[in-house]
Formats: structure tokens, sequence, C-alpha cells
């Protein structure tokens, strides 16, 4: 797979060498230094006009000079070159001649990282004083082409290709292509192909089609040149997700469609806010790579492709050819017919392009479509996040269309609600209680005036004393806050970064993206420390936070969730403080358990399996409205569901759960 290239030089730019000079001169001659160190000079600025020269015939030595270099220094517009003095040699007398030979030292960077150096050398021949006078004569620099380039003989030029290296993939789960290079289509009006009214009927019909405002579509075509092909849309050869066909647009009188490769995920929407997109490299992708992208590259745009951009791009090579008089590089693959092998370029530097390294992540494409179909008609901010909780993979991290093209599945921020009280039951645990204890579940409790109530149609035959596995099962929050007194605030902020719902910058590391799981204050008191115990208040988790807390408790410690697969084996973890045991897990089982067996999760007690799940809701604005969350977890996999503004859990967030679990 290749990136798509446009063909460019490169330009050789500049670094510092020592300077070593040795003067020489003679008998009535003047040092030779000055004008050694002056050409070198010359050489950098590019500029011979102070120089004393020497050249046979008719050659001019600046336009020689211009000519030979501007392949190498136009290409980027930096004009940088280092070329440098190392060492003059002795006067040499011979045929009533004087010279003095000047070693050059060049050097260029001819790729980031890569520079090629080399040393030429110059003649500098002494002139006498005219007609015998009294001065001491001067120097001059006897001018050859091979001074710029090592063995350049006469009407030969430089030349400098980049050779660019192939973009890697970023691959799934089972390190399969997910973002790959896809066959594409460009349609547009080719104008070349229709006059006159047929141009503005093609772009007004065209522009129906595809979904464009017709009238803006034909200015935009009308206001292009003569011969110019407009595009109006890219399409996928395959999955193209538009509601014409190929052939309907190649139907229309001076419509064309040019084939290309783009670099995409399966489809257009998948997992787009984690996977972001690629493309033409823009003026600020340029400028921070500093000088590794330039203009007319493929570059990540957005999302975890800019994030692992260099990785997946690789490294540039670049080789220097000679070209002869009237030759061609192209010569070199027998594209052009060549004068005999003394007409071919020969190669005098080069440096291999290094291939792109894969970004490995742990989406399974299957999940993460049937999370995205499952939540393609939800309108506000949504989200649906599965995780292997055996190695802590994230499956799926989907975020509906209410989302805006926002991850709400990975950084999104909101109260889970009574999600939370799996958070509460491992603290009550560690408090004494057992499933078996009995709780107080009324139908309101007041904390320091401020009344809480249970969710509008708590069941009545729930309200009373009950054992806690009753009080959980139907998510009582009386009965919760009840207990705060037993566990406080610094209780629950253990319990919960015991099931990795932690606020910590190493455990979204392991993520390989951005991500937030969750953050619960280790202090509060009264009513804040009431509404916390219901996952409200300053309680605050993401959807991969709250999927993470259901796969610790499958997998009887903290998970750390992972969507980019390092190559390097992770270090041991010394385990969080507070974690979760096995035997603490089991009880959480059995609690979420009963949720789907006897309580607000009884939507999912037709999923194949032995099914837990915990349900929540969390008001927000005035009280109003309400975000709405559902846990489960099935074998060795745990999910959240979440949607920003729902009814309750059990209704809103649980028949999404059931599609998506029912699916699998």
């Amino acid at each position: 797979m290749r990136r798509r290239t446009r063909p460019a030089l490169i330009l050789l730019a500049c670094a510092s060498a020592a300077l070593l000079l040795a003067a020489c001169s003679g008998p009535d001659r003047p040092p030779a230094d000055d004008v050694a160190e002056a050409f070198a000079g010359a050489l950098q600025s590019r500029d011979l006009s102070d120089v004393p020269l020497q050249a046979g015939g008719s050659v001019d030595p600046q336009t020689q000079l211009d000519e030979i270099l501007e392949p190498l220094v136009g290409a980027t517009g930096k004009g940088e070159r280092a070329v440098t003095v190392s060492e003059i040699g002795d006067v040499v007398e011979a045929d009533d001649a004087v010279t003095v030979p000047v070693s050059l030292d060049w050097r260029w960077e001819v790729a980031q990282g890569t520079t090629w150096e080399y040393s030429t050398t110059a003649d500098l021949a002494y002139a006498p004083p005219a007609d015998g006078g009294d001065d001491e004569g001067s120097w001059e620099v006897v001018w050859r082409p091979d001074v710029l380039v090592p063995d350049l003989a006469p009407g030969e030029r430089v030349e400098v290709e980049r050779l660019e290296p192939d973009r890697a993939d970023v691959l799934d789960v089972d390190d399969e292509p997910l973002v790959t290079e896809r066959k594409v289509w460009h349609l547009g009006v080719d104008k070349t192909a229709v006059e006159g009214l047929g141009i503005e009927s093609a772009a007004r019909e065209l522009a129906q089609l595809v979904g464009l405002e017709p009238n803006e579509f034909f200015a935009h075509v009308d206001a292009q040149g003569e011969k110019a092909f407009v595009e109006a849309i890219t399409v996928r050869d395959v999955n193209p997700g538009v509601d014409f066909a190929l052939e309907d647009a190649l139907e229309i009188p001076g419509v064309l469609a040019v084939e290309d490769t783009l670099e995409l995920a399966p489809y257009g929407d998948f997992a787009a806010p984690i996977l972001g997109r690629s493309g033409d490299a823009t003026a600020e992708v340029i400028k921070e790579s500093d000088g590794r992208v330039r203009e007319g590259d493929v570059a990540g745009l957005s999302g975890l492709q800019r994030q692992y951009d260099a990785q997946l791009a690789g490294t540039s090579g670049v080789v220097v050819r000679v070209v002869p008089p009237g030759g061609s590089s192209e010569s070199l693959d027998g594209s052009e017919e060549g004068g005999g092998e003394a007409d071919e370029p020969r190669e005098v530097f080069r440096v291999d392009a290094v291939d792109g390294t894969p970004v490995r992540t742990t989406l399974d494409v299957d999940l993460q479509t049937r999370a995205e179909d499952v939540l393609d008609d939800v309108d506000p901010a949504s989200a649906i996040v599965a995780v292997r909780p055996s190695t802590g993979a994230v499956l799926a991290a989907a975020s509906g269309p209410g989302s805006g093209g926002w991850s709400t599945a990975t950084l999104g921020q909101y109260p889970p609600g009574s999600t939370f009280k799996i958070v509460d039951a491992l603290a009550f645990q560690r408090a004494g209680l057992t499933p078996d204890s009995t709780v107080e579940c009324t139908d309101t409790i007041t904390v320091d005036g401020r009344v809480f109530s249970n969710v509008p149609g708590y069941p009545t035959s729930a309200l009373g004393d009950v054992p806690l596995s009753s009080a959980f099962a139907h998510s009582c929050n009386t009965a919760m806050i009840a207990q705060r007194d037993a566990v406080a605030q610094s209780d629950l902020a253990s319990a919960a970064a015991g099931l990795g719902l932690v606020d910590d910058e190493a455990a979204t590391t392991s993520m390989g993206v951005a991500a937030f799981l969750g953050s619960v204050p280790a202090e509060a008191d009264g009513t804040e420390h009431a509404a916390s115990m219901i996952g409200q208040g300053k309680v605050q988790a993401s959807p991969l936070g709250m999927a993470t807390v259901a796969a610790s408790v499958v997998a009887g410690e903290p998970v750390a969730p992972v969507l980019v697969r390092s190559d390097e084996e992770a270090e041991a973890s010394e385990g969080a403080k507070g974690a979760v045991t096995g035997d603490e897990a089991a009880v959480l089982r059995d609690l979420m358990r009963g949720v789907v067996t006897d309580g607000s999760g009884d939507v999912l007690q037709d999923v194949p399996g032995v099914v837990g799940a915990k349900t929540g809701t969390a008001q927000y604005g005035d009280g109003s409205k309400q975000h709405v969350w559902m846990v489960a977890i099935k074998d060795d996999l745990a999910v959240a569901v979440f949607v920003e503004d729902g009814h309750r859990g059990s209704d809103t967030a649980g028949p999404l759960m059931h599609d998506f679990l029912s699916g699998l």
C-alpha cells in the first residue's frame, strides 16, 4: 500500500562543519585564504559576483551554479546549504602556473535526519600583477562544475528524488486492516466534455443527485478554468454510504468519475471520533511536523491517525542522481529510449525509505458496527462501550450521531447515577454488609434539609426493610444513602479505584489514546456525600469508565482498558490500593445477576447466557432531564450504554443494551 504522492524534488538543507584554514603564500604573493573563504561564502549564498573567477570559453559560472544547485535548493524553499573550507594545500608551481588546491566540505540535509556529506576540490590560480606592476597580484578561482558535486562533468546536472514509504494500516483486534487504502471515485464535472449550457446542466443535475445546492455548485464550476475538472463528491467503491449509484452520476453528460485510493475505515462513520481521518496535509499539520510532513503528503488529520501519524507514515528516503546532458532519470526504468549506457543517470547518494509501522488497536469490527447500528436512531449524545475483562481490550467504543463527532464513549464526563451502586456494594462489603443484610428502603430520605427520593414508579413491593440484594436489584436510592454513616466518602473513592474507576494519567495512558475514566472526590460530607452514594454530586464517569467497572467485576481485579496495543511488554502492576478481590467480585456478580432476574434490568432476561446488569439514572440541569445508563456483564464481556437525555436507565438504556447483546 502506497501513500498518495506527487513528484517532488528535495532541498538539501544545511548544517555547520569545522573550518580549518591554512594560509598559503609565496614570494611577493598575497595569502590565498581570503579568496578561499570568500569562495565558500559565495557558494553558500549562491552569489559569485564578488569572487574573482577564471572560466574557460563561453561558460558563465553563475548560470552554471544556479542550474546545478537549483533542483537541490528550490524544492522546499528553505534555500539553505552548507559549504566550508576544510584545508588549503601548498602552492604548486608547474609550467609557469601557480595554483593552490582548496578542499571544500559540503553538508546537505537531504531528508529529515539524513545528511549527504562529501568533499570537492577547487584550484586557486595566481594572477601576477598586470604589466609587471608593483602590487602583489591576486588569486582567482578556477571554475569547474565538479567544484559543486564530485566528478560532475560539463553539461551534467543533479536530480533529487524523494523516496516515499508505504503508509501503514491501522489494524483491528485480529490484526486485520481497519484503516487501509481503499478504492474511491471522485465525481465531478469535466468542462472539456461539454460546453455552454451543457456545463450548467451537468453541474445542476449532479448537485441535485449528490445532495449539493445546485446554484452554489454551478457557480463554483463556472468560476473554474475552461479545462477544469470540478469535483462534487468523493464516494467509496465499496460501502459508499450514499443513496445514489455511481452509474446514475455517469449517465449525466459531462460528469466524470476519477479513480483514486484513500486511507479509510470499513465505512464512513466507523469509530470516526476515535480513529479520526487522514488526507492531504494541512498547513497546521505541516508546521507541527517540523519538516517531517510536506505539502502534498498524506497525513493524519485527527484522532488516532494524527496522534500516531509519524509511526504510520514511516520515514522518507532520498536518492541523488547525476543526469548526463540530454538524459533523463526515466531511462533508469526503461520507459525512455536512451543513447546507451553512457546516457544513463548515475546514482551518487541514496537512503532508502522506511515504511510505516501499523497501529494495532483492540477494536472488533463486528462489535463496533453492531454498537453503531444500535445507536443510529438515538438523537441525544450516546455511547456503547464493550470491554473484554480478561485483557482490558476495548472491543467497541461507539458514539452515536447525537454526539456530533465527539467521542462520548471515551471522553464523556457525566454523573453515573445508580450504576455507581456497584461501587457502593463493594464499599458496603468492606463495611461488613452482605447481600442478606437488612437495609431500610423508604420513599424518601432527608439529609441536612435536602430530600432524596427513589425514581418515579419505584415498586412498592421493594419498600421497607429489605435485603441489600433487593435494594440493589431495584436500585433503591434511599437505602444506599441511609448507609452514609457506615461508608465514608473516602471509602467510596477507594472502592471506585479498586474497580478501575480512577482519575489517573497512568490509568488512561494504557488506553493509547486520550481517555477519561472517572473522578470520585475523596472528601465530601452532608448532602454532597449523600449524592455521591447514588452516583451524583461531584462523581463523574465516562461510558468507558463504567464499562471498566463492570469489567473489573468479571475479572475479579481492577482492569486497565486498552485500545492501542503496544508491542512492548507491560510491566507487572503492583495492584491498586483497595483493589477488588476475587471473593468481593463474586458477590458483586451475584448482585448484578439479581438486577436481571428480579430487578430493574429484567429487559435482559431473554438474552441467552448468564447476564448481570445495573441500571442508572442521574438528574441534571433543573432536575427535569436525566442521563440514563445501563452496564451489563456476560461471559468475557462488559458493556456500558449511555444516553445523555432519556427517561430511565431501565427503559431508555435497557432496550439499547438488549439490542446490542442479542445481536452478538
